[in-house]
């Protein structure tokens, strides 16, 4: 069988109803940004590697395609997350004395894909804000994110909270836990509990103090008393008090969202410092928005910077959507009159549809419903619904 026309795996095209959709959603989304005061950029999708996995883990680094680069003969890497792209940009080249919001939509590609049925190409659609270390930024944040949903017709969408502090505190009490952060991670969020429990075993076991806290994560989920009973469970360090006040502040100030608490779902070991969170939603099998606090990951671009954003896959979420409806539409006739053109080129300027046929065409357009046609009643052109028959 001849194979030219297959695509690799979770790879696809995107056809036009579905592409128009996309590109609504993209102007609706980044006109949404734009009035709250954020600012566009848009990086290369290729650049040299090393920028593209600052301050990121071994996850991203395995999900980035990378080649050589002809010209220096350094290697490059194909983005699989913009966000260090725009962090770059604000430690680097804007180089702002006070709070920069900057948004940002652009493709991202992973060598390999998040799970079974993710796609490998993304249209990654996000908002950071640099320069604050205030909890008023994670709260604009998440507000600016739950609109964005909104924007994109989700509905009945909750809010889910972590604080990777807590979690870094816990790590940092104990030398042997620090030196095994990434496993420790990884069991958190997999809520793996006999995991959790052997770090206590072993000829380099952690302090029985750190094992229990870390197993009373994975327990620690739910509504708001959930931040009450994690301060009586976990140790009283000065990083677990500050996370759980500022888990209790984002709270109150979004309880008009449907919202929750899990103290495991941590994001990237040594990336992420302080509010964490992911919107989930009825019918998607996994976070629509990811996002979260990770200060000084820029000062890898010479300068440390606060910082706080979300992103999320606009094709995952306009293909969620539904089918987009199909557009009214005007038929024209093939004919090089001028006063047809000229009423053309009107009816377009006006917003209108019109597709003009050439001779001997069949209109045949999945994305348009044709119930109007020009016609010339004898003396001008003039629009006219088209006739059943």
């Amino acid at each position: 069988m001849n194979g030219n026309w297959l695509l690799p795996e979770h790879l696809a095209d995107v056809l036009p109803a579905e592409a128009r959709r996309i590109e609504d959603l993209r102007r609706a989304l980044l006109d949404l940004f734009r009035t709250c005061g954020f600012e566009t950029v848009s990086p290369p999708l290729l650049e040299y590697i090393d920028p593209l996995l600052t301050g990121a883990g071994q996850d991203l680094n395995l999900k980035t395609f990378k080649l050589v680069d002809q010209l220096s003969g350094r290697t490059l890497g194909l983005r699989a997350d913009m966000t260090p792209q725009i962090t770059r940009i604000d430690a680097h080249l804007l180089n702002r004395p006070g709070v920069t919001r900057l948004c940002y939509c652009g493709p991202v590609l992973h060598a390999r894909p998040s799970g079974l049925l993710a796609s490998r190409e993304l249209l990654q659609i996000g908002a950071e804000i640099f320069g604050y270390g205030g909890v008023e930024a994670d709260l604009e944040i998440i507000r600016l994110a739950a609109q964005s949903l909104t924007v994109s017709g989700v509905e009945n969408y909750r809010l889910v909270m972590c604080h990777d502090g807590l979690v870094q505190a816990l790590i940092d009490s104990d030398p042997l836990a620090s030196a095994r952060g990434d496993e420790i991670i990884a069991l958190l969020r997999d809520k793996d509990l006999p995991g959790l429990s052997a770090l206590g075993l072993g000829s380099s076991p952690l302090a029985k103090q750190t094992v229990d806290a870390l197993m009373a994560l994975p327990r620690l989920y739910g509504e708001r008393s959930v931040i009450e009973q994690a301060r009586t469970i976990l140790p009283s360090l000065p990083g677990v008090i500050e996370a759980l006040d500022t888990l209790s502040t984002v709270f109150d100030a979004h309880a008009s969202l449907a919202i929750s608490v899990d103290l495991a779902d941590t994001g990237a070991y040594g990336y992420h410092c302080g509010v964490t969170f992911s919107f989930y939603a009825q019918g998607w099998h996994d976070a629509l928005v990811r996002g979260g606090r990770y200060d000084n990951v820029s000062l890898a671009f010479g300068r440390a910077r606060p910082a706080t954003g979300f992103s999320m896959d606009l094709r995952r979420v306009a293909m969620g959507a539904g089918p987009a409806p199909q557009s009214l539409a005007i038929l024209a006739p093939a004919s090089e009159d001028q006063a047809l053109t000229a009423q053309i080129a009107s009816l377009r300027a006006a917003g209108e549809i019109v597709v003009q046929l050439f001779p001997g065409e069949a209109a045949q357009h999945d994305e348009f419903v044709f119930d109007r046609e020009l016609m010339h009643d004898g003396r001008q052109w003039v629009v006219c619904a088209v006739q059943t028959k």
